[in-house]
């Protein structure tokens, strides 16, 4: 539960207070039931009952009051609600060692899949853009709504050489600029990158630069290090096989440097769930919702509730 004012709570010290000088009004009783030396005729006159029942109504009262508190504090509920405006860029990573077969059937084809899943996963008036990255950045298809295009671009990538990471974040910068501009009056629209990588950056403007540039603009990079240890791809003319490993310590800085989020994908399950999760805390907001109401309602019964066991235990009924 959350409270939208919690400031009101203070009120807490005056229930507080009741409480205190509601055990104080007991201790004088007591001490003056004590100082009634004619204990038969105390007996007689004012008769034994269990002494806890007549704090019921007290105890009644006192919980309408806690609950009148809590209303007052405005309780609420988190909730999910889908962003109206927003712009994700997947920035993939079509190097040749996206070949390996580590990942079956392939890392190029597992990470085709998995990213036409997380269109499925965020709100359709969400922009979706793609750009690939080997010896340099290239927009495949400009922020969209429409996803089909962004799946056709999708299964169109093509291996090409080398890595340039750097290069794939400043062209999804220029991806983030060929979003549909907000209206008139409406706020900057969000914006963020999802990078997919299996190795290290061999050309191209540097990770730190490119990172720098991404704080610069406020658009958080949130990296996935895709692929295993033991990878291996062959790549002509060399016809030995070599080992691609993914680089997580460089993705990890360019997370941290721009406040996105680092993922280790080892296997196609693993990634598809980290395109899941990303796309829900990208494409979604917490809001809350507000149930004063309910909590009014529930002291209405809580109050009640004093005032019957009021009645019953002194037996005064209209």
């Amino acid at each position: 539960m959350h409270l939208l004012s919690p400031g009101r709570l203070w009120l807490a010290f005056v229930l507080a207070g009741l409480v205190a000088l509601y055990i104080l009004m007991q201790l004088r009783r007591k001490r003056y039931a004590v100082r009634f030396t004619n204990v038969a005729m105390l007996d007689k006159i004012a008769p034994r009952r269990p002494s806890w029942r007549r704090h019921l109504p007290a105890v009644a009262l006192l919980l309408s009051l806690i609950i009148v508190l809590i209303a007052a504090a405005r309780p609420a509920y988190a909730v999910r609600v889908p962003r109206e405006r927003a712009t994700v860029i997947l920035a993939m990573d079509i190097s040749p060692s996206m070949l390996s077969g580590d990942v079956k059937p392939s890392r190029l084809a597992a990470a085709k899949k998995a990213a036409k899943q997380f269109l499925d996963t965020v709100p359709p008036k969400i922009n979706v853009g793609l750009v690939s990255f080997a010896r340099s950045g290239n927009i495949k298809v400009p922020p969209t709504t429409d996803r089909a295009a962004m799946a056709t671009g999708i299964d169109d990538l093509q291996v090409d050489k080398y890595t340039a990471i750097g290069e794939g974040i400043f062209a999804s910068l220029d991806a983030v600029k060929l979003a549909p501009k907000p209206k008139s009056g409406e706020k900057k629209v969000p914006a963020a990158i999802i990078l997919m990588s299996d190795g290290e950056s061999t050309i191209g403007r540097s990770n730190d630069e490119a990172a720098a540039a991404a704080k610069q603009q406020k658009v958080p990079v949130s990296t996935i290090a895709f692929g295993t240890d033991t990878g291996t791809v062959t790549i002509a003319p060399d016809p030995f096989p070599q080992t691609v490993p993914p680089d997580p310590d460089a993705l990890k800085q360019i997370a941290d440097t721009t406040h996105g989020k680092f993922y280790e994908a080892k296997d196609a399950k693993k990634l598809s769930q980290v395109y899941r999760d990303l796309g829900s805390s990208i494409g979604y907001v917490k809001s809350y919702r507000e149930t004063t109401g309910r909590w009014a309602f529930y002291s209405l019964g809580a109050l009640l509730l004093s005032a019957v066991i009021g009645l019953l235990l002194t037996n005064k009924f209209p």
